[in-house]
């Protein structure tokens, strides 16, 4: 993931303790719905990083977040181009902002959504 290598490059996962990791590595099944993928990260305190997506049905990402948000919940970050991911000036932009983001994490609590940049 060219993200990945971004935080990688500037020390941020060795410095703030990140792993980036996939679906299949925490054993989720790629097909799995969005209510059970936000469910799962919020069960295992994790951040769910996500392209942009459109809200479809009532397991949809923004429906569940709509029904079971609270105020301790973990915020889902979403990219908001990721077809610009390729170009270093967004990817370099999108690390700076989610390391402001899990540094200060406490403070974005219940938020719902964060679109990174």
């Amino acid at each position: 993931m060219l993200l990945r290598g971004a935080l990688a490059a500037h020390g941020w996962l060795d410095l703030l303790g990140l792993h980036l990791v996939t679906f299949e590595e925490v054993g989720l099944s790629e097909g799995a719905n969005d209510r059970t993928v936000w469910r799962f990260v919020q069960t295992q305190r994790m951040l769910l990083l996500t392209g942009n997506r459109q809200m479809k049905g009532p397991d949809s990402l923004e429906q569940t977040i709509r029904e079971e948000n609270s105020s301790t919940a973990l915020p889902v970050l979403t990219i908001g181009r990721i077809d610009r991911l390729d170009e270093r000036a967004y990817r370099e932009a999108c690390s700076r902002r989610l390391v402001e983001i899990v540094v200060d994490i406490e403070s974005y609590l219940g938020t719902g959504r964060i679109f990174v940049p």
